[in-house]
């Protein structure tokens, strides 16, 4: 149902009820073919991988389905997008969607990972040559990438952008792409089982850079509710229909759900890099046993050798690393 067909006999929209919200769509060109491209550009990776008999894990395959495109339809479609040009929350909302919520969607899928493994040898090549290029390299370093989302959140908000968006809807879906962008250039990096970021972002180092932008991420929420002018206030002033609140009350609503979801995403998100971790940690111990039981297999007795001949110590007695006191604790034969 289109905002057009809601407002054609009162020419304003209805009141936004909880059953309005959820049942009203209005179709967008430019975000729905985005959406096909990345679905079909996924799913060919997924039968690509298929068709040489490798599993891609279907988890990954929800989580950039549902979490990822559903939320940037959501955003781009659903009643958020309909309401946007009358009310700021629903506005507020939509850019959280795009900034926070479709990129973790998306980097669960682990896009880059499946391009990888999917494409031609020399495109896979290209992929990887790119992910490590100066530019993406710099714009993808952690802490970059975090000022980039919170200055992007900031000059949408905070300068003529927003409302000019607002009027014009080609640079409403400009804005669009780059609150995407902005996310995902943080989150798919941290993510990606690829090696796109500086050899010291270790696990722990990326949980502590996840939790870092859990906080930072709620800047925007915080400025926009404790704000005292209004955002935009021009265009929804001439715009609020009378059944909504008032306009600063908008304008704080807005800025509380843009705390609340940032926040909540941060859990998740904080979540998977844990899982990450401790899979990390579990393969490597895998490997590391692995060796041990490989040195210490007992030799064959060496003939004409006396059994009571003094024999240098193995370093493992001596060596004090993870390694060494691992071996210690086993014995040939355990």
């Amino acid at each position: 149902m289109s905002g057009m067909t809601l407002s054609g006999a009162t020419g304003g929209l209805p009141e936004l009820t909880t059953g309005r919200l959820l049942s009203v769509w209005e179709p967008d060109a430019a975000a729905l073919l985005l959406i096909v491209v990345l679905g079909g550009l996924y799913g060919w990776g997924v039968l690509r991988l298929r068709r040489r008999g490798e599993r891609w894990p279907l988890p990954r395959v929800l989580a950039f389905a549902f979490l990822g495109l559903g939320s940037l339809a959501v955003a781009t479609m659903s009643a958020l997008a309909v309401y946007d040009t009358e009310l700021f929350w629903p506005a507020a909302v939509q850019n959280v969607l795009l900034d926070l919520i479709a990129p973790l969607g998306l980097a669960l899928g682990d896009p880059l990972r499946l391009g990888v493994l999917a494409l031609p040898e020399r495109g896979a090549g290209r992929l990887k040559a790119a992910m490590t290029g100066r530019l993406v390299r710099f714009l993808t370093f952690p802490l970059v990438s975090t000022v980039l989302v919170l200055a992007s959140e900031l000059c949408i908000y905070f300068t003529p952008y927003f409302e000019t968006a607002l009027r014009h809807g080609p640079l409403h879906e400009l804005m669009y792409l780059q609150l995407l962008l902005a996310g995902s250039l943080f989150v798919l990096p941290v993510l990606t089982r690829e090696e796109a970021l500086p050899a010291w972002c270790s696990h722990p180092v990326r949980a502590a850079l996840v939790f870092v932008d859990g906080l930072i991420d709620a800047v925007p929420g915080i400025v926009v509710m404790t704000h005292s002018t209004l955002i935009a206030g021009a265009w929804y002033l001439h715009h609020a229909p009378a059944w909504a609140p008032d306009v600063h009350r908008d304008q704080q609503i807005g800025g509380g759900a843009m705390i609340t979801i940032a926040e909540l995403v941060s859990l998740p998100f904080l979540l998977a890099i844990l899982v990450q971790w401790s899979r990390a940690d579990r393969a490597q111990r895998v490997v590391l046993d692995r060796r041990l039981d490989a040195e210490l297999a007992p030799a064959a007795p060496v003939e004409g050798r006396p059994e009571d001949t003094e024999l240098v110590r193995p370093w493992w007695e001596t060596d004090g690393g993870t390694v060494g006191q691992r071996m210690r604790q086993r014995r040939p034969g355990d």
